[in-house]
């Protein structure tokens, strides 16, 4: 499911790149292309519509990005209790011994 968010917010990335660079900073962008008076949108209409798009992506987006973390939370939690019971059932399987030369009484230097 954390995939599918990276995919998304790629594509949402790229999609808002292109609609940023397609705006004018004037006003103008792609609207300036539509010189001629007989338009099916208004010079107006297309600057609302590209302004609409860019805030509906930085949305898309930002949510996104959010719900992603929220998985990787999730996964991260069970990939921690795997890592506990691989832990403790190596510590069961190894034998506790003395490591013998120090703390024995025998082997003191005088």
């Amino acid at each position: 499911m954390y995939t599918l968010f990276i995919i998304l917010i790629v594509i949402v990335s790229l999609l808002l790149t292109l609609l940023v660079l397609v705006q004018n900073s004037k006003g103008g962008g792609l609207a300036a292309g539509f010189s001629s008076s007989n338009q099916i949108m208004g010079v107006r209409k297309t600057t609302d519509f590209l302004e609409k798009a860019t805030w509906t992506l930085v949305a898309a987006l930002v949510i996104f990005s959010i719900v992603s973390v929220g998985f990787i939370a999730t996964d991260k939690g069970a990939h921690e209790s795997e890592i506990k019971e691989h832990y403790q059932e190596a510590q069961q399987s190894v034998p506790t011994t003395a490591n013998p030369g120090f703390g024995e009484e025998g082997n003191s230097q005088e």
